[in-house]
């Protein structure tokens, strides 16, 4: 032999290879080689101490602890049963809660679709101006004026849209 001190042997009884790159397990400190150094593999009596899992509630996404020796899944169900604090009629986030300006319609979107010219918010339906009578900038006398006068004559004011659209209500 050339190298004597070169390697270790398998801790495993049953294996006891020469092995030139040895992996110490983390659990009981011995040797072992690529077959025997997983916790199963060499039936750690210490693989309790590191391969530790912490079943999840699946409702309430809570940690449930597991006493050794107790089955997960009959811990987490007696949870699910006793103690879960998910119920299923609360909680519940509204998808549609963007509901339609236009007069008689009740839908709801998930997108806000809002006017560029009333800032309503509106159904796919009614999105467009024409669809829901829109009133913003289509009095008589500027129909025959171009876009361009018109953005002129609007200077922007520290009033916000809502204020302006209150204020046209009223009168």
């Amino acid at each position: 032999m050339e190298f004597p001190d070169l390697g270790k042997h398998c801790s495993e009884p049953t294996c006891k290879q020469l092995d030139f790159l040895p992996i110490t397990c983390d659990a009981c400190k011995q040797d072992f080689c690529k077959d025997h150094f997983s916790y199963v593999g060499h039936k750690c009596p210490f693989a309790f101490k590191k391969d530790v899992q912490v079943p999840v509630c699946p409702l309430c996404n809570a940690p449930i602890p597991v006493k050794r020796g107790e089955i997960p899944d009959v811990v987490v169900g007696e949870h699910m049963d006793r103690d879960c604090t998910f119920h299923p009629g609360r909680n519940r986030n509204k998808v549609f809660t963007h509901r339609c300006s236009k007069e008689g319609c009740r839908k709801k979107e998930m997108l806000q679709l809002a006017c560029a010219q009333c800032h309503g918010n509106f159904c796919i339906q009614h999105r467009h101006p024409l669809d829901h009578n829109c009133q913003a900038g289509s009095s008589s006398a500027s129909r025959g004026r171009t876009s361009t006068s018109r953005a002129a004559e609007q200077k922007p004011s520290g009033v916000s849209w809502l204020a302006q659209r209150l204020r046209r209500t009223v009168k």
